[in-house]
């Protein structure tokens, strides 16, 4: 059953410059019960896409269905049912943890005793007890990143809305912001997630979309995307300036155990079936024209190999 389903979205900014297209016709469909990721570099149109589909940035264009209700025509009921934390978070840095709970909770409309009981399992579920009476301030990032969490919800909401949660953190935070989401999908909550961190995306993600310049590049399960770029990447490094690496993309374009050849910044990146038995292969070929291999590696495909054969280029570079 499908939460989100979003059709033809798009949102332009004036600039002085002229007109700016931040989201170019953006679809997505997320099912009940999963978490969702949102891959891309920054200013590719993640956080942009995030802030219409939770009703604060209106679409130039489009529509969008969100837990069963119409973007444009309900935004009041699309706010009752998900929750969201930006990027900066949503913290009362004077406030405790279980004041800033409790008060969350008397704003979406509960009493002050649900509101105190909410607070309390919220504290107990994401392990904010120990320092629940202490003001914010005082948190550390991964404290407070869970803090941000629990008071995205504190009103029960059936889709959660999770912007860049684990920038900043230490790799320790990083790994425990992890364990967190995946409990909550667990416990039924179906998680919205944007993200620039490749790891991120394929330890947590059921699905995900690629997005870049404003569009979808690709989608699908982590597994599925990267079986699209068949096989394993070999990458060589090679002389670009003395002709070593043309005279090596030639050569190795027309063997047979090469599925695709694509010039890399230092040398080549080769496609191939069972990287195992291609490295011989290639080792015999270069050596018989005479070439010098300066570096060979053999990976297994990435989310970053995705978003290369999508788009040309590395997510690290797009960042640049």
């Amino acid at each position: 059953m499908s939460i989100i389903e979003i059709r033809g979205l798009t949102k332009s900014f004036k600039a002085r410059r002229g007109i700016v297209e931040a989201v170019r016709g953006v679809d997505l469909t997320v099912e009940k019960g999963e978490i969702f990721g949102f891959l891309g570099p920054n200013g590719a149109g993640k956080t942009t896409t995030l802030r219409m589909v939770t009703t604060l940035l209106e679409p130039t264009g489009g529509s969008a269905t969100i837990v069963g209700f119409d973007l444009l025509r309900e935004p009041r009921k699309v706010r009752e049912k998900i929750g969201y934390v930006s990027q900066t978070g949503g913290v009362q840095q004077s406030a405790t943890a279980r004041e800033n709970l409790i008060l969350q909770g008397r704003l979406y409309g509960m009493d002050k005793s649900s509101a105190e009981k909410r607070t309390s399992d919220l504290l107990k579920s994401l392990e904010l007890e120990s320092f629940a009476d202490r003001k914010a301030i005082t948190y550390s990032g991964g404290q407070r990143r869970r803090l941000d969490i629990a008071l995205g919800m504190v009103h029960h909401p059936e889709l959660l809305f999770l912007d860049e949660p684990t920038t900043g953190l230490d790799p320790q935070s990083r790994a425990r912001m992890w364990d967190e989401v995946k409990k909550l999908r667990d416990e039924g909550t179906t998680i919205f997630i944007t993200t620039h961190y490749l790891d991120e995306a394929d330890a947590l993600c059921d699905r995900l979309s690629i997005i870049d310049g404003g569009k979808i590049v690709a989608g699908g399960t982590p597994e599925d995307l990267k079986r699209e770029v068949a096989g394993d990447v070999v990458t060589l490094g090679l002389n670009t300036r003395d002709g070593t690496s043309a005279q090596a993309q030639t050569l190795l374009s027309g063997q047979p155990f090469v599925k695709e050849v694509e010039v890399h910044n230092d040398g080549l990146r080769l496609y191939v079936e069972r990287g195992e038995e291609a490295l011989p292969a290639i080792l015999r070929v270069l050596d018989g024209a005479g070439l010098h291999l300066q570096t060979i590696a053999l990976t297994r495909p990435s989310l970053d190999d995705v978003f290369l054969r999508k788009t040309g280029r590395t997510l690290r570079e797009a960042e640049v």
